[in-house]
């Protein structure tokens, strides 16, 4: 395990310096966006990716870390391929999740799914996943202690899945995974780079059902994500 680790943090490194080079200009060596996204594969090889997820899970185990679990019905870990290329990180469980132990099930998920039908994938071909896994108490944003304390959990499934592209939904998990307060509203319509990973913020689902009109702008960053993702296929 620390062999492989050291393998994966090099990639990283390697990874970031190259994307950091790329991106202010320097041609000196071969650093195009498919060259890129090979490299950014290349720790996929060294470890069975779903025993991993499953390590993670029994981890968490029956998690007491937190006050949320307490109050919890289920813990949500994730779902989906983990070995997709994409994946889509919320913010915490809701209450037909809390419910049934999975993500994205109630009326924010199935809109969710219709995002993801209308890029060409589908639920089974992407990871969904959130940044707390227990339900807060009547669905309030989770607690900045809440979130410390899960955020681990969430790298180590982004560390073992090795996505090409992760779609943050909302505020928190793009200010979570990005270590920034900036709104949301600044932080979508772009790829930022989260360890070697192109990641794109974007509006909640939820949020959408309430704000109706901000359906275009999730359309506009679904069709920059799309249009990166064929490219680097």
């Amino acid at each position: 395990m620390l062999i492989k680790q050291a393998i994966l943090n090099a990639v990283d490194q390697i990874s970031d310096h190259l994307h950091h080079l790329a991106a202010n200009g320097c041609r000196g060596f071969e650093c195009s966006p498919k060259s890129l996204a090979t490299l950014s594969r290349w720790g996929k090889a060294y470890a069975p990716l779903s025993e991993m997820l499953a390590e993670i899970r029994a981890d968490l185990g029956d998690c007491r870390r937190c006050r949320l679990a307490s109050g919890r019905r289920h813990i949500v870990f994730g779902e989906g391929s983990a070995k997709s290329r994409l994946v889509f990180v919320g913010e915490g469980p809701g209450f037909e999740e809390d419910q049934t132990g999975q993500p994205f099930v109630g009326a924010a998920g199935q809109l969710l799914t219709k995002i993801i039908e209308a890029i060409k994938l589908t639920r089974d071909q992407v990871y969904i996943c959130n940044v707390i896994k227990c339900r807060p108490p009547g669905n309030r944003d989770p607690e900045a202690e809440e979130i410390e304390t899960c955020l681990p959990f969430l790298q180590r499934q982004i560390d073992a899945i090795r996505p090409d592209f992760i779609c943050t939904l909302g505020r928190i998990a793009a200010q979570a995974l990005l270590k920034t307060g900036a709104p949301i509203s600044k932080l979508r319509g772009r790829f930022h780079s989260y360890h070697g990973m192109k990641l794109l913020p974007t509006y909640h689902p939820a949020y959408l059902l309430r704000n109706p009109d901000k359906k275009r702008d999730v359309w506009n960053d679904m069709q920059m994500l799309m249009k990166e993702y064929r490219y680097e296929d």
